[in-house]
């Protein structure tokens, strides 16, 4: 028996609701916002992008979505997924001991090098802010001891906060085959993840200098360009790749409301009005 289509609808609404609040967390994770975003009188701005949704991020609830639920390349995206792997995996003090093989990954890189030593959470600022694949895959061997190894790691932490339609191979988002995700599984893990003040932290910092060991600092700036014009905007995720196309996932306040928007697939002269536009139209009411 098939259910209508506006009933299936609905039906997958709730339990994406549901999971969302399993996923909530630790009590010491907090959100700023408490207020629920109501749904908007306005139709939802068209976009450019091929999959997107819009969430309440108080109560789960979604407010607009395009193939949600359709596989694909996310691109950087799921170096969201890697920061909170790093985070579960203890504490942030915990020293990173750079390896060769950590810097043979192109093509955005922090040029760390073979030999120099950090602590986890030097690296965890840069992988959020420049979206660095060498600090990624730093993390990832020290997290579990090598990258195959750190994609179970991986798939346990996204099935434990509900992402049900997702497949990580790598820490950096590089295309691989069989590595897919979805817009509602990327925007399930944003929710988790704003509400960890660390991360949450990382995500809105628009630039700082990075300072390798006996070497000169260098500055790297935040590659969510929302972060300087939108002052809703208070943090969020890049990505691409030729196969994700732009990817963005951005976290907005507004009034004590918050809303996670999430746009997979469009291109670089529309992604930021695409999310941009979105996050008005839930905002702004």
């Amino acid at each position: 028996m098939f259910l209508p289509d506006i009933m299936t609808r609905s039906l997958l609404t709730i339990l994406f609701a549901v999971v969302f609040s399993a996923s909530a967390g630790l009590a010491s994770e907090q959100s700023r916002a408490t207020l629920s975003t109501p749904m908007p009188s306005k139709p939802a701005p068209k976009v450019h992008a091929k999959r997107v949704i819009v969430v309440d991020n108080v109560t789960g609830r979604v407010l607009y979505e395009k193939n949600s639920m359709e596989r694909c390349a996310v691109a950087s995206t799921q170096k969201l997924l890697t920061a909170l792997c790093v985070m579960e995996a203890g504490t942030l003090e915990d020293k990173v001991y750079v390896q060769t093989t950590d810097t043979k990954v192109e093509p955005t890189k922090i040029y760390i090098r073979p030999g120099e030593t950090y602590k986890r959470h030097e690296l965890l600022k840069a992988l959020l802010v420049k979206s660095g694949n060498d600090a990624a895959r730093a993390l990832a061997r020290d997290v579990a001891g090598s990258q195959v190894k750190f994609r179970s790691v991986m798939n346990a932490c996204a099935k434990k906060i509900g992402m049900q339609s997702s497949n990580f191979i790598n820490a950096h988002g590089l295309t691989e085959s069989g590595q897919y995700s979805t817009a509602r599984d990327i925007a399930i893990l944003m929710r988790k993840i704003v509400r960890i003040p660390t991360l949450r932290s990382y995500m809105g910092t628009s630039g700082y200098y990075f300072q390798p060991p006996g070497r000169k600092k260098h500055y790297l700036e935040n590659t969510n360009k929302l972060l300087k014009r939108m002052k809703s905007c208070m943090g969020g995720k890049t990505g691409y790749t030729r196969a994700a196309g732009r990817c963005l996932v951005s976290y907005g306040e507004q009034g004590g409301r918050s809303v996670i928007v999430v746009c997979l697939g469009s291109t670089s002269a529309k992604i930021w009005d695409d999310v941009g536009s979105l996050l008005k139209w839930s905002l702004e009411q």
